[in-house]
Parts: structure tokens; C-alpha cells; sequence
């Protein structure tokens, strides 16, 4: 499970603190896949993918609110990125969850995880240089 760094860090402290939260809610979801103590998972499962989409949806209005003031040129190309990782959740099938839930939440763990550090290093470093 890949942890905050301070090498995620793109230098504007609100969308810092942001994307500390992401991966915190992403934790939340490694934590609830390794505890053995829960055998039915689905209402968590489904209560974590809740709270990354609004999360998320919040994080983006924050970041695109940020390269509006500053006039970043990539803005739309942006955007679309961010619209592609709401649609990706919203797709979520909560029948799959629900019939293997440790592999789909690790499926949405890793996900999520990736898009974040990708997104992070190719995308959201420019905004600031």
C-alpha cells in the first residue's frame, strides 16, 4: 500500500492537504481489506467508494478553482482528467462488489491509488511550475 510522501507534495497547501485526505480515505480502504474481523464488507465498501467520489469531486473544485485564478493554459485538458476519474467510480458495479468483495476493493484500492500518484506527478506538478 503506497503511503503519503512528501514527494506528492505539488506546493500549494490546500491541495496538498487535499490529496493527504485521498490517500488517507485510501488507507481507510487497505485497512478494511487486511481486517480479517469483518466478513461482510459490502456496506463499508460501498460507504468508502461514497466518500472518495465526494471527496474527490471536492479536491477537483478546489484544484480547478486554483488553475482558473492562475490562468493555467491546460485547465480543460485537466478538467477532463478529473471528469474521467468521477465517471470510472460512478461506474462502479456494486453487484460485483458485493459477490467478491476483498478482490474488488482491492481492484479499487489500487485504482484509485495509481490514478492519484499519476495524476499527482504528470498532471497536478505543472500547475505549479
Amino acid at each position: 500500500m503506497i503511503k503519503w510522501s512528501d514527494d506528492y507534495l505539488v506546493g500549494v497547501e490546500v491541495i496538498d492537504q487535499q490529496h493527504k485526505e485521498l490517500f488517507r480515505i485510501a488507507g481507510d480502504a487497505y485497512d478494511l481489506l487486511k481486517n480479517e474481523f469483518v466478513t461482510d464488507k459490502y456496506d463499508k465498501i460501498v460507504d468508502l467508494i461514497g466518500e472518495l467520489k465526494d471527496y474527490s469531486v471536492f479536491h477537483f473544485k478546489t484544484e480547478e478553482a486554483h488553475m482558473i485564478d492562475i490562468g493555467y493554459k491546460k485547465y480543460l485538458s485537466h478538467k477532463s482528467l478529473h471528469n474521467d476519474f468521477i465517471e470510472t467510480v460512478n461506474k462502479i458495479d456494486l453487484e460485483k462488489v458485493d459477490e467478491q468483495q476483498d478482490e474488488y476493493i482491492l481492484s479499487i484500492i489500487e485504482f484509485a491509488v495509481d490514478w492519484i500518484v499519476k495524476h499527482i506527478y504528470e498532471n497536478d506538478k505543472l500547475i505549479v511550475m
